[in-house]
């Protein structure tokens, strides 16, 4: 008798359903994706119980005959591919086939089309756009498939608006282990909107319903969107509008050509081993990254509010999410992650969507240099905002492979006054400032004072740059919310006259200017120009300084970190750290940059070896040193108790003008903190 036999047709769609079926927000996803295949202009979500009684999508899509409404439910019968050679170039959100069967065999399961006439097979090019899909002469004649748990209990007509309606009831029903596993209505529903809203990111220019036990939820209309960029932005910030409120965000449009010439290297560090370049055509390099990114400022402490899309698909990657953080790296606080919604358009040859059934994360053919382009549009953007400029224009980049060293420009380095000047001993101001006294200040003039060591003056904002002026400071920084500057298309606060009026608690300047009143931490302020003057003068000389340590440790890493170790020894060497191959896994640490201070050899160097993988493998003087820097600025910054003179502040202002990034110290925390008069009315209650 033979062991090994066929599993029937109802089993195995139930166990093609614990892959891709597994909570109500899965069975919406799948349901929501083929309308959007289907090239449907309004689609409306109906939701009952979480999802666990009744979901409901509605389309108006091309719809399906009767032929093919039975064949659908078929297992692997789809209409968005034909080939092999089709997987190589998805251009649609759903291909297995596989979503419609596995849902019928776990639910009262009712389709209900109705198909446009002289509308061609859905997938690839063939698919009308919408208008012309809209044109399209009509059937009168729909038809209905009633299907309880995987078995057809009824096919007949029935009147129906052209498109489809997939009605699914008692979800699990027939499978109570699978149904106890479920959370509490509210959790499941709130899984069912969290993917509804990327959906409606995704696709602005389709009008979404959403309806939560007989309640409207969502009601969002269509929005222009046409290829142009500056009509995807507007649709897509009046979606965010209607779905997230309104955000301080930043624009981005950001193109980049990789270079061809240099083969993608692999990568061991997590899922993004390259594919055999015998098996794969050689896609094309053009990449454009365009969205929203959180101002200076706007943060959350998870990554709930970062969304990604690769060819308008939702996506997980983790070499995206490192990339986001590359982007704003030394700018956020520690536990904080950026809030975006980015969209990566990119050939489909470069990009495989076929590594989880649910088609919930994806694999990049050159995973390094996608995280590359990421980053670098992320940092571009948040530089501009910063330069003053309101407006992002497109920013155009030739994106060398990882493997090449990135030039860094060396600006001129900022004047600081004597006081301000690194030092070796922490500073001590000669001259203590007297406390400010209580009383009614009238408004001054520039050349009238109580007080000599902090002299009203106007602080005037240095003149523009000239254009194409190099930057070596590339990680932007971030404000908590309370802190943020002006939003955008504001003049950007340190771009505006700057009053000085005085110092309170030893610490923080106070100045006035057409907006409001501004707050000044001196030592967040010094810090910052502390930390871009150094990090100026390691790129000017190229070596950071070494430390010799009085015994040499040996340390024996794993084979995979030994490897990738073994090709980062010449750049860091130049970065202070004394590291030989002392074996086949071992070697032998015996220099440090004097500022290291380590207790244990082998912790810093795995620390280190984490450090690379995670910033792409790619060895950057300025990005690998800037730890190390800022905890030796924060020593030699002015501290709480060191008053400034007032011409001291002036040149505190001044200097801090000219750093690339001046709105927060390199641990992320602000420099300045803006309170406009709107605000200031407000709590004085002169407005509601």
């Amino acid at each position: 008798m033979n062991r090994i036999k066929l599993l029937p047709e109802q089993v195995a769609n139930q166990i093609a359903a614990g892959e891709v079926i597994e909570r109500p927000a899965s069975v919406v996803k799948e349901l929501v994706e083929n309308a959007l295949d289907a090239q449907a202009a309004r689609v409306t979500l109906e939701i009952q119980a979480g999802g666990r009684s009744l979901i409901r999508v509605t389309d108006d899509g091309t719809g399906m005959s009767r032929d093919d409404a039975l064949l659908c439910l078929e297992r692997h019968a789809t209409s968005k591919i034909r080939k092999a050679e089709d997987l190589a170039a998805i251009v649609t959100m759903g291909f297995r086939g596989e979503a419609l069967p596995s849902i019928a065999s776990v639910s009262r399961f009712t389709l209900t089309t109705r198909e446009r006439l002289g509308v061609p097979p859905s997938g690839g090019s063939a698919v009308p756009d919408r208008v012309n899909a809209e044109l399209q002469t009509e059937s009168v004649e729909g038809t209905q498939i009633i299907v309880n748990g995987g078995t057809i209990a009824e096919v007949k007509a029935a009147g129906s608006a052209p498109g489809t309606s997939v009605e699914v009831r008692q979800l699990f029903f027939n499978l109570p282990a699978r149904r106890k596993f479920l959370r509490t209505e509210e959790t499941e529903a709130a899984h069912i909107q969290h993917y509804f809203t990327l959906a409606a990111l995704a696709y602005p220019e389709v009008a979404l319903t959403f309806q939560k036990d007989g309640r409207l939820v969502w009601q969002l209309p269509a929005q222009k969107f046409e290829a142009a960029i500056s009509s995807r932005l507007a649709a897509l910030r009046e979606r965010l509008r209607s779905l997230l409120g309104d955000e301080k965000l930043l624009p981005v449009n950001f193109s980049a050509a990789l270079d061809d010439s240099v083969p993608p290297e692999e990568t061991d560090s997590f899922e993004t081993a390259t594919a055999d370049q015998s098996e794969i055509r050689n896609p094309k390099s053009e990449i454009r990254v365009w969205g929203f990114i959180g101002s200076p400022g706007v943060s959350r402490a998870t990554r709930e509010g970062q969304h990604l899309f690769v060819n308008r698909r939702p996506v997980e990657n983790r070499g995206l999410n490192y990339a986001l953080l590359e982007g704003y790296h030394t700018a956020l606080m520690k536990g904080r992650y950026p809030v975006c919604c980015l969209f990566l358009e990119i050939d489909p040859a470069a990009v495989d969507v076929n590594i989880h059934p649910s088609k919930r994360e994806v694999k990049f053919h050159r995973e390094l240099d996608i995280r590359k382009v990421v980053a670098q549009a992320v940092r571009e953007t948040l530089l501009a905002f910063h330069a003053g400029g309101a407006k992002v224009p497109a920013l155009k980049s030739k994106v060398e492979t990882v493997r090449q060293k990135e030039p860094q420009s060396t600006p001129a380095l900022p004047q600081f006054p004597e006081k301000l000047k690194p030092a070796v001993e922490p500073l001590k101001p000669a001259i203590q400032q007297p406390p400010l006294k209580m009383g009614f200040l009238p408004r001054r003039s520039e050349t009238e004072t109580d007080n000599p060591a902090v002299p009203f003056s106007i602080l005037h904002p240095p003149s523009a740059p000239e254009a194409g002026t190099p930057s070596s400071i590339v990680h932007p920084p971030a404000l908590p919310p309370e802190t943020a500057p002006p939003a955008p298309g504001a003049t950007p606060l340190l771009n505006v006259p700057l009053r000085l009026v005085g110092v309170i608690g030893k610490l923080y300047a106070v100045l006035e200017s057409d907006r409001g009143l501004v707050l000044l931490d001196q030592h967040a302020a010094h810090e910052r120009i502390l930390f871009e003057q150094m990090l100026n003068r390691l790129e000017q000389n190229g070596t950071a300084p070494s430390q010799k340590l009085l015994l040499p440790e040996t340390i024996e890493l794993p084979a995979r970190d030994a490897n990738f170790l073994r090709e980062q020894l010449a750049a860091l060497t130049r970065l202070g750290v004394g590291l030989n191959e002392f074996g086949e896994r071992t070697f032998l640490l015996d220099a440090l940059p004097p500022f290291v201070k380590s207790t244990d050899a082998r912790r810093f160097v795995l620390d280190l070896v984490d450090e690379l993988k995670a910033a792409g493998r790619e060895v950057n003087l300025a990005r690998l040193g800037e730890h190390t820097i800022a905890k030796t600025v924060c020593r030699h910054a002015v501290k709480a108790n060191d008053p400034l003179q007032g011409k001291e502040l002036e040149n505190l202002v001044e200097d801090l003008r000219r750093c690339a990034m001046p709105y927060t110290c390199p641990h992320g925390r602000p420099t300045l903190i803006e309170m406009n008069y709107r605000e200031l009315e407000k709590k004085f209650g002169r407005t509601q």
